[in-house]
């Protein structure tokens, strides 16, 4: 009756002999549930510009959420959240495997999420969490347990560290049945979501504040020329990553293998994420990119790399 019929709350109200603020309540129910979908399509909305700039020149599917320059970091990333809550359901259907990377964006989005109910689905956690101050369960299964919950799936935990002290200890891990099962469904996954781990964010990633690097780890990392990571597994800023040392030690799904995933959904906001962004891009590891206004101006303004620039040359010579 409200957004078919054109009626207002007064009239509904009147019609189904209840309250107008009993309607405003049914109505915000429906968008949080997911009944209602509001999608706006505005032609002096210039993120559709950068939209269609940031497609063309990275080959990803890309939504801009807007919203002013002043704006603190952590209400950026709260918005950024809300918005990837709100769409996620797009990604996410029955008889699919769903890989969730925790983290502080995953945080966020988790309490955003809109319920969407599917059958046969499973929520499996991407890397361990366990460091030598937590086992991080409790952190991660509530970001599952949400995810989960949001989905009507079934969540499959892994207890395993961040990151191991000795990469034999992660080999031998690997090899027992009971590790080996939770690697088969990352194998399958049909989705992979995650935000992207920054050294140089204003809000700070849980990898590099919750205790699960040391100096060592630092001055490592730093030696490699790091700058960011995907579930706790490092690149550098042109993308490579297959001699990072510290990759050696880490839970999280061999990048390579990520590339497999059919639709890997990146969230992320700040401009200070910048560097982790462009090797995300570079290394190909993303599909579909959520992002805000400002860092999506600073991407677009960004002059292409030669690879970047014959690789757009060979889209549309392809589409032509």
């Amino acid at each position: 009756m409200y957004y078919m019929q054109d009626l207002t709350m007064g009239a509904i109200a009147s019609e189904l002999s209840t309250s107008r603020s009993s309607v405003s309540r049914l109505l915000s129910f429906a968008r949080e549930s997911g009944l209602v979908d509001i999608q706006i399509r505005s032609p002096f909305d210039r993120g559709i510009a950068l939209e269609r700039t940031l497609r063309e020149r990275h080959h990803v599917t890309v939504h801009v959420v807007p919203m002013p320059q002043s704006i603190s970091d952590v209400d950026r990333l709260e918005r950024v959240a809300m918005t990837a809550g709100r769409q996620l359901g797009r990604y996410v259907d029955s008889n699919m495997v769903v890989g969730i990377a925790w983290g502080s964006t995953l945080g966020a989005i988790s309490r955003h999420l809109v319920q969407k109910p599917t059958h046969n689905s499973t929520v499996v956690q991407m890397n361990g969490a366990g460091n030598t101050q937590t086992t991080g369960i409790d952190y991660a299964s509530e970001i599952l347990h949400r995810f989960g919950e949001a989905f009507t799936a079934q969540v499959q935990q892994f207890p395993v560290p961040a990151f191991f002290d000795d990469p034999a200890t992660r080999e031998g891990l690997w090899r027992e049945r009971s590790t080996r099962r939770l690697l088969d469904i990352h194998a399958r996954m049909d989705v992979a979501i995650f935000g992207l781990g920054s050294p140089f964010a204003e809000v700070p990633s849980q990898v590099y504040i919750g205790g699960y690097l040391d100096s060592e780890d630092y001055r490592s990392l730093s030696a490699d020329g790091v700058v960011g990571d995907i579930a706790t597994v490092f690149y550098r800023g042109d993308g490579s990553f297959a001699d990072v040392a510290l990759n050696a030690r880490a839970s999280g799904p061999n990048l390579e293998r990520l590339r497999r995933v059919a639709r890997r959904v990146c969230v992320v906001s700040g401009v200070q994420k910048l560097p982790s962004l462009r090797g995300a891009l570079a290394a190909g590891l993303i599909t579909d990119l959520i992002l805000d206004e400002s860092l999506a101006v600073a991407l677009a303004r960004e002059i292409p790399s030669p690879a970047e620039r014959r690789r757009s040359g060979s889209a549309s010579a392809g589409e032509a």
